[in-house]
């Protein structure tokens, strides 16, 4: 049972990394950018569904709804102000420039929300499933959410694939010149592959939130994790971050529920080292080719 219960919950752990993994892919596959303060979206989304749903006392649906929206446009202003005046001018100075960003609106929520980590009530989080009497210790959420992250990862493939929208955004960092010439608003479609993976982060956020404590920092280790399965998946792969998302939080919860809490990390990240040195591009990514 302890067994099974860790499975379900790694499942639900790991669907909110590949949705953040998601976010990073979007940016690379558009821009050959990341938003290294996906963490902090995370947190925004958690942070701002807690303010208007509890401290305001707006229904559910309109709290969640606000701040997904206000998450995708903190994705815009992350693109205005710490990545396009440095990726223009061909510096990698964005790197440096969304962490601190993404520090900036941790200390914000700090100073303004408070310290103490808070609960955010939903009643997909309230009561354990129970299977033929033999209650599982995992919530009804927990199995939502891997259900969103998958719909989530098939809609973005289908998107990218299968839609003019979506490859035109594609073409954007193949060939920048080309891209230009077919009539493809190039900074329009990066600010919005931006929008689009804060808006990951930020359902992320929501979903987390009720089996979490909503807090300032909370998105600090998320985030990293996030980058890590993204580069385990492969960037260059939807379904691959999505995966490899799946397989670190099974991993996690596995490693939790046998070994103790003090051991996950040393474990999961020795794996991911491990992993990386076998297939250098991910799991299921695959090594740029380069013409010459």
């Amino acid at each position: 049972m302890i067994i099974t219960s860790a499975l379900i919950s790694g499942l639900g752990l790991g669907s909110m990394y590949g949705l953040m993994a998601l976010g990073f892919y979007v940016t690379f596959a558009v821009s050959g950018t990341v938003n290294f303060a996906q963490g902090s979206s995370m947190m925004l989304g958690a942070v701002l569904t807690f303010t208007f749903a509890q401290t305001l006392g707006w229904p559910l649906p309109a709290a969640i709804a606000l701040a997904l929206l206000l998450c995708a446009a903190y994705g815009l202003v992350v693109e205005f102000a710490a990545v396009r005046p440095f990726a223009s001018r061909g510096s990698d100075a964005w790197l440096m420039a969304t962490v601190a960003l993404g520090i900036v609106l941790d200390n914000l929520v700090m100073f303004t929300f408070g310290k103490e980590p808070r609960s955010l009530p939903s009643p997909l989080a309230q009561t354990p499933l129970e299977i033929g009497g033999l209650g599982l210790g995992v919530y009804p959420l927990q199995l939502l959410i891997p259900v969103v992250g998958l719909a989530l990862a098939a809609a973005l493939h289908a998107l990218s694939r299968r839609t003019r929208w979506g490859t035109g955004m594609l073409a954007v960092v193949q060939n920048r010149a080309a891209a230009r010439l077919m009539g493809i608003p190039i900074k329009r479609a990066v600010a919005a592959a931006f929008a689009l993976s804060t808006l990951f982060a930020g359902i992320a956020g929501v979903l987390i939130a009720p089996l979490f404590n909503v807090h300032s920092d909370m998105g600090t280790l998320f985030g990293l994790k996030a980058f890590a399965v993204a580069i385990l998946g492969g960037i260059t792969s939807a379904w691959g971050v999505m995966i490899a998302g799946l397989i670190f939080g099974i991993v996690e919860a596995l490693v939790t529920a046998t070994m103790g809490s003090g051991y996950t990390q040393i474990i999961t990240f020795a794996l991911v080292i491990l992993a990386l040195a076998w297939r250098p591009n991910g799991l299921f990514g695959r090594a740029e080719v380069r013409k010459v």
